[in-house]
């Protein structure tokens, strides 16, 4: 029996998936074929997401709200795509991208060839976009320093009597998380600011 699937990411614990549950139930996912993760784009160690790919069998069709839920750059939105629609014998449809919808119905060799060129479109402007993002990010960093701009938070005011304890933990009368109670901060605050 063929099954419809829906992957829904957000990438924090924090943001909302409404939008794309909306667009699940649209599609007519049901609830308990929906898969859901909260991942940062650090983490991409995505349970749901194994999970998911264990239940798919050939026939069934994977639904997307967008392309980006499928990986974090280029590399890995190819290779994912590879896997499903090659290996798995699964068809994938993206929702906000109607040509990217690999469904046997209606679809010949030129279709599915055309999804393929559009996928790959589509995750090269988006790993690029990403690129030029972290670049602007990176030459802004890089000018406010040359303008003098502080970046971060300012530096910890060290408590007064910081010289006392620091002198203590130096003749091994206090530990560093005695001393860092003490002055209320943290351990290792005190042991750089004593280093320092």
């Amino acid at each position: 029996m063929q099954n419809t699937y829906g992957y829904v990411r957000v990438s924090t614990k924090e943001q909302n998936e409404d939008r794309q549950m909306i667009a699940m139930h649209d599609f007519g996912v049901a609830d308990k074929n929906i898969y859901i993760d909260k991942m940062s784009r650090k983490d991409f160690n995505r349970p749901a997401y194994i999970a998911l790919m264990k239940r798919l069998e050939p026939g069934d069709t994977l639904v997307l709200k967008s392309i980006d839920r499928l990986g974090r750059d280029y590399e890995e939105i190819i290779d994912q795509w590879r896997v499903i629609t090659k290996e798995m014998q699964t068809a994938i449809v993206v929702l906000d991208m109607p040509l990217l919808d690999t469904r046997a119905k209606d679809k010949d060799l030129t279709g599915v060839f055309i999804s393929d060129l559009v996928l790959q479109i589509l995750s090269y402007v988006a790993q690029t976009e990403r690129e030029f993002n972290h670049q602007r990010q990176q030459e802004g960093i890089a000018a406010a320093k040359t303008k003098g701009v502080k970046l971060g938070r300012p530096p910890m005011e060290r408590p007064e009597q910081f010289e006392e304890m620091k002198l203590a933990y130096r003749q091994h009368r206090v530990t560093a998380r005695s001393a860092a109670v003490s002055l209320g901060i943290h351990h290792k605050t005190f042991l750089r600011w004593v280093r320092d």
